[in-house]
């Protein structure tokens, strides 16, 4: 894997800062056209304006904000029909794009990475890029020896937009503190900040694709483009074709959604094992269903590496589950710090809580489905005291499993999956399929 220079930023360009308001906008846009239309319609003209504009705003600020855009394309899932559906295509469209920057702005980015004659190394390069998110863009070209590659370029003070977005996301701390009392949310938000500031390094995600890539090369069920070269703000890339997930999503047959939902799945669960990471961004814009039925999987910026493989403690907590020794759950809970030392919970509300989420792992195949994480999400947004979520903590070591957890679900829930889902946890997790107990402390 070869290296592209190091240079550093001299230059950044300014964010965008918001536009008018959302309503501001809409209203200005509609006002002299409202007259003879039923209210009806207007208020879906309305709709579709402001998903619009929340596109543009989010991808205009290419920081914290867009990230939580993406975020949302994820869980629309489980959101009500009629709450989700106008704005359901344009969050949808977040996951592999947003507005990108002018081409002046990219030549200049790769004029202060790579030196003025940063064409050398390009047979062409396409001005148009292919994808843009939270926080680069990606643009086709042809490498120097004809290869066609993708060229990540990250944006012009992305790094100090995306961390500046999180220190005001901090702040808020004593508030989740307050809405959460079991969660340590100063600890959580700790590790989220040092994780995503090792997303801004591209060298970094450069040698944890070319590990996956090593490790999964030939493989029949899984494409991962190989590393061409990087430096900590430009990484090059083989291309690769594939229909994107989240055309799946909305135009796929059954067959084609319950395919990619269990490659989804296989993918998620195998690559502790195999690679001793795990990727930790598996939204729709990362993921490509290739011609000859493998998923293709892009983005490594955000991984949890996990050199002892998926943590066994996870496996033997959901097969004594399914096995109905809530004591032991409660215990190897509170090992492994979900429930703190000065929590009380009550073992029959947790099983309450737990048993739709373990409900994949007890069943020979599984259907997720947008009205079954509607009910899921309804029982956590609850927050009377007598919620049980309220007690519970998120464990640092966990943050990122929870994440990839939480967002595999809305991917597999936008899919309406169906698969022998239990299969590939007793395959990949470890301590599922045995009867080993819960490790000592």
């Amino acid at each position: 894997m070869s290296d592209l220079p190091r240079r550093a930023v001299t230059r950044s360009a300014k964010l965008a800062t918001l536009p008018l308001s959302f309503a501001g906008r809409t209203a200005l846009g509609l006002g002299k056209r409202i007259g003879g239309k039923s209210a009806e319609l207007v208020a879906q003209e309305i709709q579709q304006r402001t998903a619009e504009q929340i596109f543009k705003v989010l991808g205009e600020l290419k920081g914290g904000a867009m990230k939580v855009g993406q975020a949302l394309s994820i869980f629309e899932a489980a959101l009500p029909p009629e709450i989700a559906g106008p704005y359901r295509a344009t969050l949808t469209k977040l996951q592999d794009s947003a507005p990108p920057l002018p081409s002046a702005t990219v030549h200049r980015v790769l004029t202060e990475q790579l030196g003025d004659d940063w064409r050398e190394n390009f047979l062409s390069f396409e001005d148009r890029p292919t994808a843009a998110a939270s926080i680069g863009q990606v643009h086709k070209a042809v490498w120097h020896d004809g290869r066609t590659v993708a060229v990540k370029i990250q944006y012009p003070g992305a790094g100090k937009a995306l961390l500046g977005d999180f220190n005001q996301l901090s702040r808020l701390s004593k508030l989740f503190g307050a809405l959460l009392p079991g969660l340590d949310m100063k600890a959580v938000l700790a590790e989220l900040r040092e994780r995503i500031a090792e997303e801004l390094d591209y060298l970094r995600e450069a040698e944890a694709q070319h590990a996956f890539a090593l490790e999964f090369q030939d493989d029949p069920d899984f494409h991962i483009p190989g590393v061409i070269a990087a430096n900590e703000q430009v990484l090059v890339t083989e291309w690769m074709d594939g229909t994107p997930l989240s055309r799946i999503i909305t135009e796929g047959s059954q067959e084609e959604r319950d395919r990619a939902g269990l490659l989804l799945v296989r993918f998620l669960f195998c690559s502790p094992a195999r690679v001793a990471m795990l990727h930790a961004d598996p939204h729709p814009g990362n993921f490509r269903m290739l011609a000859d039925g493998r998923l293709g999987v892009l983005d490594f910026g955000a991984v949890n590496r996990l050199p002892d493989g998926y943590p066994k403690a996870f496996g033997i907590l959901t097969r004594i589950f399914n096995q109905g020794d809530m004591g032991t759950v409660v215990e190897g809970l509170r090992k492994e710090g979900f429930i703190q030392p000065h929590i009380e919970i009550d073992p029959d509300a947790l099983r309450g809580f737990l048993a739709p989420y373990v409900e994949p792992t007890a069943v020979e195949e599984f259907t997720f489905t947008r009205e079954w994480l509607q009910a899921q999400a309804a029982s956590v947004a609850d927050l009377r005291p007598t919620n049980v979520v309220r007690q519970l903590n998120l464990p640092v070591t966990y943050v990122l499993i929870h994440r990839v957890h939480a967002a595999g679900v809305g991917v597999l829930c936008q899919l309406g999956a169906t698969a022998r889902f239990r299969d590939e946890v007793i395959r990949w997790v470890p301590g599922f399929a045995d009867d080993e107990p819960l490790p000592v402390p």
